[in-house]
């Protein structure tokens, strides 16, 4: 190779897109197996890193299988009547939660970008930095829970981290599940039999 073809390689390879470089970027396909069906969800690893990295390892360890959507949100089940949402929450399997991972630092949507449009997925926080493995799917749009929204009082919102792109009928079985009396229960609750990545 003579100096001048090493450098033009050198000087193409230098002004290759960013986007050309690393396909680890693109986002992973995680297939959610429940009792009442598939919900594929595309975890966006670009524009949430530390929430979509926190969610995989779950994944990845298998502590979503034997868990459970626990938690519908629809509006005879809303206890709040301030800033109503409608959601579904699933958490892993309890008995192995000794297995869980720290909780993570909080990636705010004004931060990712990723606003809580219908069946965009989300992690559940009590405080700031709290979350850990629970997850809820919107069902509508919810821009109470983005950043500046109302229903935290800290105004900090959620961190979603991807969206359903199959399986939305799943989410509003589940959400259309029958729940406990004066609870958003379900009842009983919708297993979640496995987790993993496409």
């Amino acid at each position: 190779m003579t100096l001048f073809t090493f450098c033009l390689a050198l000087t193409l390879a230098l002004q290759a897109p960013a986007s050309a470089t690393p396909a680890a970027q693109a986002n992973l396909i995680v297939m959610m197996e429940t009792a009442l069906g598939t919900i594929e969800i595309e975890v966006d690893v670009k524009r949430a890193p530390r929430t979509a990295a926190n969610f995989l390892k779950y994944v990845d360890a298998g502590l979503y299988a034997g868990g459970r959507f626990h938690r519908v949100v629809r509006p005879e089940t809303e206890t709040r009547t301030d800033f109503p949402i409608q959601v579904i929450q699933a958490g892993i399997n309890t008995a192995r939660r000794s297995e869980g991972f720290p909780a993570v630092a909080m990636e705010s949507t004004q931060t990712t970008g990723i606003l809580h449009k219908d069946g965009v997925v989300s992690m559940a926080r009590a405080g700031v930095d709290t979350a850990r493995s629970d997850i809820f799917i919107c069902i509508g749009d919810q821009p109470e829970l983005d950043f500046g929204g109302k229903r935290n009082a800290d105004g900090q919102g959620f961190a979603a981290f991807g969206r359903v792109v199959r399986g939305m009928d799943v989410v509003r079985k589940i959400q259309a599940s029958p729940v406990q009396p004066k609870t958003q229960t379900p009842d009983p609750p919708v297993a979640i039999t496995a987790a993993t990545r496409k």
